[in-house]
């Protein structure tokens, strides 16, 4: 399965459709606002990030269209590992400091060339994906000096649902009302 759209900035019908079959996405600064709070307990992380609820709904609509989510991430926390879990997302690798040969290794396993995957991420690690993939964003408030390197700057920042956005913007709006259609009748329950 794949997410078919046309190629930004590219107008017409010849050539200009891009196709991602893999998502990659960096989190600090995606998923999150970018901050760290740290408590004052002495325990294994101490370490606290707020998620906005809407990206999970990036992930679910990547589900229904049968497009892997894989999470690259610089950080290693439990916290990441635990929303991770609890939103189904396919892989997740962290402590990658080379995102690039990470994501390289992993679209060669999926059979995936990395022309068909795209990647969004906002630091100066995520410029090298953001220059191979096929498609690739940058919240925001991501700096304009690496916003510059992808091929869409979204309108959301990191930490206010700037994956959901980044998934929206690769469905036509036939594709999205198709998901959503898919996605509001799993919300159905059967009369008993």
């Amino acid at each position: 399965m794949a997410f078919v759209f046309p190629r930004p900035g590219v107008a017409g019908a010849d050539g200009g459709q891009l196709t991602i079959r893999l998502v990659f996405t960096d989190i600090d600064g995606v998923w999150t606002d970018g901050s760290m709070y740290y408590d004052n307990v002495d325990s294994p992380s101490g370490e606290l990030k707020r998620f906005h609820t809407y990206d999970s709904a990036g992930v679910k609509y990547c589900r229904l269209a049968g497009v892997p989510v894989v999470v690259i991430t610089g950080e290693s926390t439990e916290i990441v590992a635990r929303r991770c879990r609890k939103l189904g997302i396919d892989r997740l690798c962290q402590g990658v400091s080379d995102k690039l040969t990470e994501a390289t290794r992993l679209a060669a396993e999926y059979g995936i060339p990395l022309s068909e995957c795209a990647y969004v991420g906002d630091d100066v690690p995520d410029i090298p994906l953001l220059e191979a993939v096929g498609y690739s964003a940058a919240p925001a408030n991501a700096p304009a000096y690496v916003a510059a390197r992808a091929m869409m700057v979204l309108g959301t920042a990191g930490g206010n649902g700037a994956f959901r956005e980044f998934v929206e913007g690769m469905l036509p709006q036939h594709r999205r009302d198709e998901l959503l259609s898919l996605w509001l009748a799993s919300l159905r329950t059967p009369a008993h």
